[in-house]
């Protein structure tokens, strides 16, 4: 079971998340988000993590950044994935390879392995991350709780993110129904937008393992 802490934005927020036992810490780089980073800032977090001997798996949030812009701030801050959120194409997936997975929010099942299938990759896990479904123009579940049986049978032929509405309260029964690779969390341990609180970070861990860990 991976755990993924998104929307990171200061040092003691990534120092809480990878000491309670986070494997991926995310990076949003979309500037109207409360969880907005500059990448000066990001590339400073993560050389201070990793001269530390910090290990983890450095994640980018972009929303129709282009491809090329994507590439320099992975680059420039040391990062592994990019996380594409927004109307992100197909080409633009192409274009970044085995750097870049798709968050997708289906309003059906039918809708979810119609996406799957056009934006799953096999190269490595994640596949795909699958968020709540949200309007036009909007680009995270904010806060708001996704399908978890459109989630349990996409999880069954891909190595799914899962997101949308986790708290420390819900997570460990959204691992136990969907089974999924790795749940990913924002707004569900936050002391107010954008701010995390250490306290529900090593709550969401605890609970997100539980008796599900299986050492992947």
């Amino acid at each position: 079971m991976k755990i993924k802490i998104c929307g990171i934005k200061t040092l003691d927020e990534a120092l809480a998340a990878v000491e309670a036992g986070a494997d991926l810490l995310g990076f949003n780089f979309y500037p109207p988000s409360p969880r907005y980073i500059a990448p000066v800032e990001c590339s400073r977090l993560v050389g201070v993590l990793g001269g530390r001997g910090m290990a983890f798996v450095g994640v980018g949030i972009f929303v129709n950044a282009s491809p090329p812009a994507i590439a320099a701030i992975l680059d420039d801050c040391g990062l592994d994935l990019a996380q594409l959120s927004g109307d992100e194409s197909l080409a633009d997936m192409a274009t970044l390879g085995d750097r870049a997975f798709k968050a997708i929010r289906p309003a059906s099942l039918a809708d979810a392995q119609s996406q799957a299938r056009l934006y799953g990759r096999w190269s490595a896990p994640p596949a795909l991350l699958l968020d709540a479904a949200v309007g036009p123009g909007q680009f995270g579940g904010a806060g708001r709780i996704g399908d978890w049986d459109v989630a349990r049978r996409l999880a069954t032929r891909y190595p799914l993110l899962l997101a949308g509405g986790l708290r420390p309260e819900n997570v460990a029964a959204a691992v136990a129904c969907v089974h999924p690779w790795g749940v990913d969390v924002a707004s569900g341990v936050e002391a107010s937008p954008g701010c995390k609180d250490p306290a529900k970070v090593a709550a969401f861990v605890r609970a997100a393992r539980g008796d599900f860990a299986d050492g992947t």
